[in-house]
């Protein structure tokens, strides 16, 4: 879990930046770029041994899904919501990796659910402000459609991790994802994107690199390595740790106000969340399984 939330810790900044420093670029544009710095920095640690075709598509697919859609999605909702706002709606999140996992499994787990539950009830409590009618509803089908991507593709790679030979290191397959969403991203901007006219300042290229190589870079590959090594419930409730996070960045680094009470009630609400999700209930079988695979 302590992958998970240094991932969320590295996303808190996000929210801020993307809005702050690059105001004005086409959001689809941004995508690439990002996505194109996060495949640079795996591609020299790219070593598909004892890797078939299938395998090689399915991580392709699964990173254009949890990556490519999601980012074009989620950077396109800031031209309709303040940082915050987005915050706020990412809270479904939890909701959409339970739903997904209990579903692929078929079978129901009622504490995945609690844990869920009290996941988006503490980073609401923690964020919700009063928010205006106007112009928020195209946003918030973007990021819910963001939301369900990124859930989506938690489960899918968790998933086929588990399927992948031992002596295959995370990092020697995880150029495979970011090719799928860069290639997703970069036609969706063959058709949005008037590339000609693209015209970014240094500070706002600085800022492209950082979240490529830091923000989705790193933060995916912790993300998803985090994700193998917990089951679904505490994966849920984790979703969320960024949004208390992201309250503090702006507290401490943006000067923005928020209401600690909240922060504190919220906090407490969310760990109850991923202590429900860990916690294996009286005469259930502790499962056999091999490293880096996640519990069922």
């Amino acid at each position: 879990m302590i992958l998970l939330l240094a991932a969320s810790f590295i996303w808190a900044f996000s929210f801020g930046l993307i809005k702050e420093r690059l105001a004005g670029l086409d959001p689809t544009a941004v995508a690439v770029l990002r996505l194109a710095v996060s495949l640079a920095v795996f591609t020299p640690l790219f070593r598909p041994l004892r890797m078939g075709a299938a395998p090689v598509l399915r991580l392709a697919l699964i990173g254009a899904v949890q990556f490519g859609a999601t980012y074009v999605l989620y950077q396109r909702s800031y031209a309709h919501l303040h940082a915050y706002e987005i915050a706020l709606f990412t809270i479904t999140t939890p909701i959409f990796v339970a739903l997904i996992d209990s579903a692929v499994e078929r079978r129901w787990r009622r504490r995945y659910y609690a844990a869920a539950a009290l996941s988006v009830a503490g980073a609401g409590v923690a964020v919700w402000r009063s928010v205006g009618d106007s112009g928020i509803l195209g946003g918030f089908m973007l990021v819910q459609l963001s939301n369900l991507c990124f859930a989506g593709g938690q489960v899918a790679w968790r998933r086929e991790r588990s399927r992948l030979p031992l002596e295959l290191s995370d990092a020697s397959v995880f150029a495979l994802p970011f090719s799928g969403a860069l290639a997703l991203a970069l036609s969706v901007s063959l058709f949005t994107t008037d590339w000609h006219s693209f015209a970014a300042t240094r500070a706002q290229w600085a800022t492209i690199a950082y979240l490529g190589a830091i923000a989705s870079g790193a933060g995916f590959f912790l993300w998803n390595v985090g994700s193998t090594r917990v089951n679904a419930g505490t994966l849920a409730a984790c979703n969320n740790a960024k949004i208390p996070l992201g309250i503090a960045c702006a507290l401490l680094v943006f000067g923005e106000k928020a209401y600690l009470a909240r922060v504190l009630v919220g906090g407490a609400l969310m760990a109850l969340g991923v202590w429900i999700a860990g916690k294996r209930p009286a005469g259930e079988p502790r499962s056999r399984r091999r490293p880096g695979e996640a519990s069922r």
